[in-house]
């Protein structure tokens, strides 16, 4: 098939009306509507700078079935202006224009560009794209279907994540090119547009995503034209004054330029060097930057200027003759050392090499120089490869090491670099999935998330309570796995609660600690309850429950977590009818190896107190002196308990609270050996009690209640065990304290510790 450059002379009338042809014929009822004549002439004037460009790569045949197809929307009405008013047919063709001026000419990428819209609307299908235009055009109208796509879930492009999820989405970095140049035309034509919200909001897009874009790709001159374009149409005043500034003093600067660099062209002649020499005032967004971030004016700006030299240069010289260009510069004006910039001795990771360097020149003003060659020069103005991340653009290694492939890729090709780069995997997020909320939220999370790894990076809550979700509309259960551009909103049931099974289902730690954490609450949940349950048969059956008996019992049945018991009691596992036969037969056989002696046998003996007991403390019987006593450790009795006296076999006496278990059993059981007992009244003594706290394991609060224990003037902390399961603790706390009173009051300081939940005295 012959190309348009083996026809051309014959053709290049014909370049003039393949668009404006259908645009004045009768029979095309619809096209008057579509295009203005003011635009029919631009679509004239672009279709031959476009023809031009293209000669060597499209063929007569392409540029009649783009034609036949653009007509025949047009033609049929199914082809109209956008809700702003702006025509896509010219749209598209400044986009192939643009793209062939400022990176390539490409056959593929200019058909896709012109298309693909109406692939969109399903005028014409991928198929038939395929079939007449080849698979590779197909390809590129499929990444720029599913890009545009992106836009209806409304997200915010200055997220970025968003930046991340359209490298993703749009497989083949000419599909980003594309984006970039049409975005650039755009900003072009609505300088003018009435809707401001429009030009506001197309110019923040350009600003927050497709300037860095095109910053990451090395488009600088059109990355440089998009923020300067942006900053005119988002804050016009400060624009007008940059630009007015500027033209005022132009005469100047080029002045200026043309002093600075004369003395360095002349010892660059002088030592042999091959060289250009290139002076440039900083973009106008650029210079605004500056002046905020210095907060200078315009005449406070030391950098303002930029003079480059381009060297002529083997590339095993290279770096020998930017030195010696270093040398003649510096040893002319005095430079600034702090702010020399060696990317010749050490390149960017990216591949950028130059020299900068800050010099004063004449009037005491600051000019920055670059010093590269013109292979180093290429790469930097027209490689993809370019240093995006100059001025601070974050860096991932994954895209640092795929940028430097790009940059090989164009080394290598010396003609037709699209065609190299077609084919380079544009999946640079793979471990990574980027969703949607409802309301255009956009959130990351690893390869292999599910909508129950969702819900939990939305809120604990919203996990616990999740059941399911909608992905794009669809209903999904909790362990649907989730896709970069899924809509995703959740479904939840106040019934719902985590189960052990879900740890199964998430990948993500945020998950999986909530999910862990949420099951062990409500096992423990389930065990107070049971153990409620349990106490309450308990007294209905008129069974004194004493602790030690049960935790036998529990021994006994086989369990090691006491947990695990309650849990099993809650769930049916474990028949509570049998739990208390098995408890009283066990205390029953006790009873039964019990030695049963009169009160006759019971004489109260008259010795020391033992281990620094206090017989002043205690009132025993009729104020008997000297009675050997103790306090018993099953209910660690307090100064100011409730208190009865028994008399033990050995003659002494065990002193227990009347609330304690042991001690109603021994009241119905053996009530002549009970001595009435009472405190003296008389303080001083430190008595152990046992507090048993839970509340959230967080750091510092174990610190936080030994803090308010040491506080206390006259309470010791003599001992400390902590069980942490799940992000709860359990603890048990020994203290000296002096009476009931100052215990409870040491209660309700705890209490009120952040993270706790829960404080009682205890009998362990």
């Amino acid at each position: 098939m012959p190309t348009i450059h083996a026809v051309y002379p014959a053709f290049r009338l014909r370049s003039y009306v393949i668009y404006s042809n259908f645009a004045k014929r009768d029979d095309y009822k619809m096209t008057q509507e579509y295009l203005t004549q003011e635009e029919s002439k631009q679509v004239v004037r672009q279709v031959k700078t476009l023809l031009a460009y293209l000669r060597d790569d499209i063929t007569v045949k392409d540029i009649n079935a783009v034609n036949r197809i653009i007509k025949e929307a047009v033609t049929s009405g199914f082809l109209s202006r956008d809700k702003y008013g702006v025509n896509p047919t010219l749209r598209n063709l400044n986009t192939a224009v643009l793209l062939s001026e400022n990176i390539a000419p490409d056959r593929n990428m200019t058909i896709a560009i012109l298309l693909y819209g109406l692939c969109r609307k399903e005028f014409i299908s991928i198929a038939s794209m395929e079939k007449e235009f080849g698979d590779d055009v197909a390809k590129l109208v499929r990444g720029l279907i599913k890009v545009s796509q992106l836009y209806v879930k409304q997200a915010a492009v200055e997220d970025d994540n968003f930046h991340k999820l359209l490298l993703t989405f749009a497989e083949d970095i000419r599909v980003i090119l594309i984006m970039i140049v049409d975005r650039l035309g755009m900003m072009r034509i609505i300088a003018n547009h009435p809707n401001q919200k429009f030009v506001r909001d197309i110019s923040m897009e350009s600003r927050y995503l497709y300037a860095p874009l095109a910053h990451r790709l090395g488009l600088y001159s059109i990355k440089s034209e998009l923020e300067d374009l942006s900053l005119k149409y988002l804050n016009r005043k400060v624009y007008r004054q940059i630009t007015l500034k500027l033209k005022e003093t132009k005469d100047e600067r080029d002045a200026y330029v043309a002093n600075f660099i004369k003395p360095i062209r002349k010892a660059l002649d002088e030592s042999g060097l091959k060289y250009e020499i290139k002076g440039r005032t900083k973009s106008i967004n650029s210079i605004w930057n500056k002046m905020k971030n210095k907060d200078v004016d315009l005449n406070g700006m030391y950098d303002l200027f930029a003079i480059r030299i381009i060297l002529d240069s083997d590339k095993t010289s290279e770096k020998k003759d930017c030195w010696v260009a270093y040398s003649v510069v510096t040893d002319i004006y005095t430079a600034n050392v702090s702010r020399l910039k060696d990317w010749i001795s050490i390149p960017k990771s990216n591949g950028y090499e130059s020299l900068h360097i800050t010099v004063k020149g004449p009037h005491d003003k600051w000019v920055e120089v670059q010093i590269r060659t013109k292979r180093m020069d290429e790469i930097a103005e027209h490689g993809l490869a370019a240093h995006w991340k100059y001025k601070g653009i974050k860096s991932e290694e994954n895209l640092d090491q795929w940028m430097n492939n790009v940059r090989e890729v164009l080394e290598a090709g010396s003609k037709g670099p699209m065609q190299l780069i077609r084919d380079m995997n544009m999946n640079l997020y793979e471990e990574e999935v980027f969703v949607f909320t409802p309301k255009g939220d956009l959130f990351k999370l690893p390869m292999g998330a599910t909508i129950l790894d969702f819900a939990f990076h939305i809120h604990s809550k919203v996990g616990c309570s999740c059941i399911g979700g909608k992905v794009d509309g669809k209903n999904q259960k909790i362990n649907y796995k989730l896709k970069s551009g899924d809509t995703v909103e959740i479904l939840t049931s106040s019934t719902q609660i985590p189960r052990q099974d879900w740890l199964k289902i998430v990948v993500t730690s945020k998950a999986r600690n909530k999910i862990k954490q949420a099951v062990n609450e409500a096992r423990v949940k389930r065990a107070d309850n049971a153990k409620e349950m349990l106490q309450r048969r308990f007294k209905n059956r008129k069974i004194e429950l004493e602790e030690a008996n049960l935790m036998r019992l529990i021994k006994k049945m086989g369990y090691k977590v006491v947990t695990d018991f309650y849990v099993d009691l809650d769930e049916g596992k474990i028949d509570i009818t049998s739990v208390l036969e098995q408890y009283v037969a066990l205390t029953e056989k006790q009873s039964e190896h019990a030695v049963h002696e009169t009160a006759e046998n019971f004489v109260l003996q008259q010795t020391q107190a033992v281990e620094s007991q206090s017989d002043d403390i205690l009132v025993i019987d009729n104020n008997v002196k000297g009675i050997n006593y103790k306090l018993s450790r099953c209910c660690n009795p307090i100064f100011g308990d409730k208190i009865i006296g028994f008399v033990a076999s050995d003659g002494a006496v065990k002193i227990h609270r009347t609330d304690c278990g042991n001690a109603r059993h021994l009241l119905e059981k053996y009530p002549y050996r009970i001595i009435r007992t009472q405190w003296s009244g008389k303080l001083g003594q430190q008595f152990a009690a046992t507090l048993k706290v839970v509340g959230q394991d967080d750091i510092g609060i174990v610190a936080n209640i030994t803090s308010v224990i040491n506080k206390e003037g006259d309470t010791i902390l003599r001992n400390i065990s902590i069980n942490s399961s799940g992000g709860l603790f359990e603890g048990f706390l020994v203290v000296g304290v002096s009476s009931i009173s100052r215990l409870d009051e040491l209660i309700k300081k705890i209490k009120t510790l952040k993270g706790v939940k829960d404080v009682q005295r205890s009998t362990h």
